[in-house]
């Protein structure tokens, strides 16, 4: 028990991070928008609009965070670490709307350009910058290690390149009469939305349909367990994500017929070599004497020798 219970710290000062982020990305969000409004500007306007999707966005990710410290169940047995996946997905999609709305307002401005405040928008950029460059910097330590952090850090940290972004703009406004700048880099939040957004989203679904991790080669998994003094074979080999942080393995590995005491010493070797070399720490290990005369490595379910039912 304690072991788990101690796995949860860094989440729960996570989870206190994201808190914080959210209050920030409340308030920055109705100070840009009022300002974007005297100032005349849909670039703000955009980051603003942007800023308060994260504020959505953060309060998804912290309420999948909360939900993925509780331990698994007679009805969830693998816990409920996937949500944390789900809160990206949505996440995502918010984004993606946000976008779509961003776009569809730039074009209107690119049509009819209107004339902006260059030093409102210089300020009011800048109080943005700080406050998503504060998000940002609280969360990047979560974000290494974390599939949910790292959205909620990217989000930040693409926030605060747009608001300062969009302070030099305000510099250029008060200069020149370039009010085309406002809706192009309107679509270049858009841009940056898309490209951050379809990283996470793909890395999401792969998660979801338990596809092998990235980096992780089952070929050269099984020539690492082949070379192992006492092992003539294995298939029917999975490797998947449970959750962005844990790397699970499932497979079958057939040994001369022996006391069980010395199989578990064999299985031992197998899980430190599986950890050290491929960073594996949940490995499923089944030994056995005979194996199907059809076993390969990746198995079907037509040419299992069993069914399960």
């Amino acid at each position: 028990m304690s072991t788990h219970r101690h796995s949860g710290y860094p989440e729960m000062a996570w989870g206190k991070r994201l808190v914080i982020s959210m209050v920030l990305n409340l308030i920055i969000p109705a100070v840009q928008i009022a300002g974007g409004i005297i100032a005349g500007s849909m670039a703000l306007i955009s980051d603003a609009l942007h800023n308060l999707t994260d504020f959505v966005s953060l309060a998804i990710n912290y309420g999948a965070l909360v939900v993925g410290l509780r331990g698994p169940t007679h009805k969830q047995t693998f816990g409920y670490k996937r949500v944390e996946i789900f809160g990206t997905v949505i996440s995502v999609a918010l984004l993606y709307g946000a976008g779509f709305y961003i776009a569809l307002e730039a074009w209107l401005r690119w049509r009819t350009p209107q004339p902006i405040a260059g030093g409102y928008v210089i300020w009011i950029a800048l109080v943005g910058f700080a406050g998503n460059l504060v998000c940002a910097l609280m969360l990047h330590s979560g974000a290494k290690t974390n599939l949910n952090m790292k959205s909620a850090f990217l989000h930040m940290l693409s926030d605060a390149a747009t608001s300062l972004i969009i302070a030099v703009l305000g510099v250029v406004w008060m200069f020149k009469s370039w009010y085309w700048l406002d809706p192009l880099f309107s679509w270049i939040i858009v841009g940056l939305i898309l490209y951050g957004g379809w990283g996470l989203l793909k890395e999401s679904v792969l998660i979801l349909m338990n596809a092998t991790p990235p980096g992780i080669d089952l070929t050269d998994i099984q020539q690492t367990l082949t070379s192992i003094e006492g092992i003539n074979g294995i298939h029917d080999l999975h490797v998947w994500n449970p959750s962005a942080e844990s790397i699970a393995l499932a497979v079958h590995i057939t040994v001369d017929d022996q006391m069980l005491s010395h199989v578990d010493k064999l299985a031992q070797q197998v899980r430190e070599i599986l950890l050290t070399k491929f960073k594996i720490d949940h490995p499923i290990l089944q030994f056995e004497c005979n194996s199907c005369d059809d076993a390969c490595l990746l198995c079907s379910g037509k040419n299992r020798p069993y069914n399960h039912k």
